[in-house]
């Protein structure tokens, strides 16, 4: 689930090394798209909120001298905007051609 949620292990367990109490409901809840087009936008819209809260978590980490902690939030912040790029160009596809167009363009295994 977490893999789903876009977090890394190594940051869940650096917050619970930390004695936090990480609570990913509360932070990003869980909102299903009824369609493909409906799931990447919802995807992207936690990605754009994720992106802001990461430079500031990665602000206090510096100030705190925790330099673990940044180095796993700036690994995070910089997947965030792969996700971001990637999303909207997903998006921008969807756009141009038509979600049928797109979904047979879709590798299957």
């Amino acid at each position: 689930m977490l893999e789903n949620w876009g977090y890394k292990s190594l940051l869940l367990e650096r917050m619970l090394y930390l004695d936090g109490s990480p609570n990913m409901s509360e932070l990003f809840p869980l909102q299903i798209g009824q369609s493909v087009k409906a799931q990447l936008e919802h995807d992207l819209a936690i990605e754009l909120e994720a992106v802001p809260m990461l430079t500031r978590a990665i602000k206090a980490a510096v100030e705190a001298g925790d330099d673990i902690t940044r180095g796993l939030l700036e690994k995070r912040l910089v997947d965030a905007e792969h996700r971001v790029d990637w999303l909207e160009a997903q998006l921008h596809i969807i756009a141009e051609i038509g979600v049928e167009n797109y979904l047979a363009q879709q590798p299957h295994e």
